[in-house]
């Protein structure tokens, strides 16, 4: 058994001297490294695509899920969409110095917490070879070294996406030790970064449950947890029969590989448009697991189990069942829900503020599809995940939350009695 401690040890030390590095770094470098890195991507489109063509040929062999092949291929048009992404990271404004707050006390001393790069973040992630570029990209304009551990589905993927990341971070004057990619897919590599406290400052894990359950119970280092997207939609009395229609079979089948597709659909017991939405969802190609009163509205469906309200399907598959009321809608998300994102689709603005009040996700929605819990939909460029805990950050993690902060305190000599 290779022993792949030094090896990790070499890459902490090198992150560590690169992060203070960055953390001194003005804003134009740092811009301009991922303004290069986007051109370098676009570039280099030819060879991304044909070591993404390795790993689906791989992947399809080894009998990966379609949506595990959907989050795993890649095309001309998401490498346009990741370097874009990069470019977007590129123009927000930089985080690092920013005055959260200051004030002046009776004795003179002037105080003011500033927003600094939490260090050296370890990244481990599964399937999506774009995290690749999101990541590299956050963690080097919020001033952080990056510490990359893809999954081996996505190997041939990834390396070549980091290599065009270096390029644009080494074209810029940054070192390149700012960001870099473990070399060996040995499972013992995650385990060593975990227990590596002191030397990362920070795991976010991307990926499944076995992944994040993984993290969370072996780390010893801080983690910002990513978990499942068990989503609802919550069609209320007073829902608009074609906005619902429209925002629910959306928010399953635009792209069900992703984290914010709806998993289950609550319908109100007096909403008048069961069928047609039901319907439509099996229209669009879509397996629904309905209960008893749902699939007395049509054969189609397939009769859900206990199991399927607690299920994050990333497939052409939903749960449906009708609630009694919005309380009862509130409820059910309380007991099955991820904390993840949560949608009410409804005309009555005090059901909708009740809704919005009452759900304990990182991101609530009222008439819009939960397709939309996404970074950059939100106006933060690049995301490194969706953080569904109650610490530090919560929903779209993306430059800020890659950060903390520190007191600054000024004086001209005092001195405490």
């Amino acid at each position: 058994m290779t022993d792949y401690q030094p090896m990790m040890a070499s890459i902490a030390t090198k992150a560590r001297a690169a992060s203070r590095h960055l953390a001194a770094a003005d804003d134009a470098a740092k811009a301009s490294a991922l303004t290069y890195a986007a051109q370098a991507l676009r570039d280099q489109s030819a060879d991304i695509l044909a070591a993404n063509a390795i790993d689906v040929a791989a992947g399809t062999k080894a009998g990966l899920s379609p949506a595990m092949l959907d989050r795993l291929k890649l095309d001309e048009a998401r490498i346009t969409a990741m370097a874009a992404a990069v470019e977007q990271v590129a123009v927000l404004a930089d985080p690092v110095g920013q005055i959260i707050d200051s004030s002046t006390q009776p004795n003179g001393l002037q105080m003011a917490r500033i927003r600094v790069p939490i260090g050296v973040l370890g990244i481990i992630y599964e399937s999506r070879p774009n995290v690749t570029a999101d990541a590299a990209a956050l963690g080097l304009r919020s001033g952080n070294a990056v510490i990359l551990r893809g999954g081996s589905e996505a190997g041939h993927s990834n390396r070549a996406i980091y290599a065009a990341m270096l390029a644009g971070i080494t074209q810029a004057g940054l070192p390149a030790d700012a960001v870099q990619l473990i070399p060996t897919q040995d499972r013992e590599m995650v385990g060593l970064m975990l227990r590596a406290q002191g030397a990362i400052d920070m795991i976010i894990p991307r990926g499944g449950k076995s992944l994040v359950a993984r993290v969370q119970d072996e780390a010893r280092v801080p983690v910002l947890a990513h978990l499942d997207g068990i989503n609802h939609s919550y069609v209320h009395k007073d829902a608009d029969p074609a906005m619902a229609q429209a925002i629910v079979v959306n928010a399953k089948m635009r792209r069900t590989g992703v984290c914010g597709a709806t998993e289950t659909v609550l319908i109100d017991q007096d909403y008048p448009a069961a069928a047609e939405l039901i319907g439509a969802l099996i229209d669009a190609g879509c397996e629904v697991r309905a209960d008893d009163v749902l699939m007395e509205l049509d054969a189609r469906t397939v009769s859900a189990d206990a199991d399927d309200w607690d299920t994050e399907y990333l497939d052409s598959v939903i749960s449906a069942r009708v609630v009694s009321g919005l309380g009862d809608a509130i409820d059910h998300i309380a007991r099955h829900g991820s904390h993840h994102t949560d949608a009410i689709i409804t005309n009555n603005a005090e059901a909708a503020a009740r809704f919005l009040a009452q759900v304990d996700s990182a991101i609530v929605m009222h008439n819009s599809s939960t397709q939309f819990a996404d970074g950059g939909e939100f106006g933060l460029g690049a995301e490194i995940g969706i953080a569904t805990g109650r610490l530090h950050a919560r929903g779209p993690v993306a430059l800020e939350g890659l950060t903390t902060y520190k007191w600054v305190v000024r004086g001209n000599g005092q001195i405490r009695p």
